[in-house]
């Protein structure tokens, strides 16, 4: 379950660390990384901006030592922790198994290393909360997959999330789920709230619903997650817009998202009636 897509950020924003306390520009080091290369082309201010913001797919150890030897980090362990980052961040993610199945696999992958997630959820039960049969009518219903054999693939991929439960240090889980994603539950879908019961027994999974008589919330605009990684890492947000995924990542913005999980959470109802609430849908079915 190690994700290059963390060792990936990790490395940008090492880097970028790197730069900004030497005081340099991207101009400025990419022109001297030129120099120091003797090449006309490969080192550019753009080249430098997608090392630091993580939009690579695959970066050279010699690159990343160039970058080193500008800033003076000259540290022979340091310098190794590099250069092992970039391997790792080289590697082929899981997902890749499952095809598109899971798109660029940037969610899943930080999702697969994350020590806590946040979700809120206002139409639809989070996919790490999923059965198999209510994934199938989900991702049915938005009509973007062709065939069966696709469908089927998207499922298992979905269920496969679900090792961040299983593995040596499980996530801690909190969802806040809008009263209105249950109302979406049908008859032939009733053993989702079913399963909502029992992950809600586990010690490391919380489950609480919003009901809509609590009115206008923090976060009418929309799901979010927040997910949280052992140090060094930093906390990170996603949100999807329509199929665009979008990741915060600047402490001011990880913040503004902290308040208003909590402002939901705190209108929200507690677990234990929470769970009352989902067995009165369940009895309703």
């Amino acid at each position: 379950m190690a994700s290059p897509t963390l060792r990936r950020r990790r490395l940008s924003r090492l880097l970028r660390e790197l730069r900004e306390a030497s005081g340099s520009t991207a101009s400025k080091v990419a022109k001297e990384a030129k120099r120091r290369s003797g090449k006309h082309r490969g080192w550019s201010a753009s080249k430098l901006t997608r090392l630091e913001g993580a939009e690579w797919k695959r970066v050279q150890a010699d690159d990343v030592l160039m970058l080193l030897d500008i800033y003076e980090v000259t540290d022979p362990a340091e310098r190794s922790s590099y250069v092992t980052l970039a391997k790792e961040a080289n590697q082929q993610g899981w997902w890749a198994t499952f095809g598109d199945a899971l798109g660029s696999g940037q969610f899943v992958g930080l999702e697969s290393e994350a020590s806590s997630i946040r979700s809120y959820e206002s139409m639809s039960i989070p996919g790490l909360l999923q059965t198999p049969e209510y994934a199938r009518a989900v991702i049915a219903g938005n009509g973007m997959v062709s065939d069966e054999t696709e469908l089927a693939q998207r499922v298992d991929a979905r269920m496969f999330r679900k090792n961040v439960f299983t593995k040596m240090n499980p996530v801690t889980f909190w969802a806040v789920l809008d009263e209105a994603a249950l109302l979406r539950i049908t008859p032939e879908l009733k053993g989702q709230l079913e399963y909502l019961l029992e992950m809600g027994n586990r010690p490391n999974v919380g489950i609480q619903v919003l009901p809509m008589s609590r009115g206008p919330h923090a976060a009418m605009t929309g799901q979010f997650v927040i997910m949280e990684f052992p140090p060094p890492d930093l906390p990170v947000v996603y949100l999807e817009v329509m199929s665009e995924e979008l990741y915060l990542e600047k402490p001011q913005e990880v913040t503004r998202y902290q308040h208003f999980y909590d402002y939901v959470q705190a209108e929200a109802l507690s677990v234990s009636d929470s769970r009352a609430l989902i067995r009165d849908r369940l009895a309703s079915l």
